[in-house]
């Protein structure tokens, strides 16, 4: 396919010329909320903000499988804005669940 991929360490250089900047949760459920504090100040680099968005390609967009945790890894502005894809990539995830429930209960 042509694809190319690294991993990078730096969100500025992992972001230059991206065209799609997707994140997740940084605290999962079964994480121990005493390892919070370190959590978050080793991840807050890597936060998505429109200054990172707009090192992307001039079409980059916003990707995130919800639910989002906003002012950890992604700004109000960024999931709320126009490069966000968050709420057509949720629709287009329950399409699918719900075809599988239908596979999976028999129903044609």
């Amino acid at each position: 396919t042509g694809a190319k991929i690294e991993v990078l360490h730096d969100s500025q250089e992992a972001a230059a010329g991206a065209s799609v900047l997707y994140t997740d949760v940084w605290m999962s459920m079964g994480d121990p909320e005493s390892e919070r504090a370190e959590k978050m100040k080793a991840l807050s680099p890597y936060k998505i903000d429109d200054a990172l968005m707009d090192l992307g390609s001039k079409d980059a967009v916003f990707m995130h499988c919800l639910p989002a945790h906003r002012d950890e890894e992604i700004t109000d502005e960024v999931i709320e804005g126009s490069r966000s894809k968050v709420w057509d990539e949720a629709e287009n995830r329950m399409h699918v669940q719900k075809a599988l429930l239908a596979v999976l209960l028999g129903d044609d």
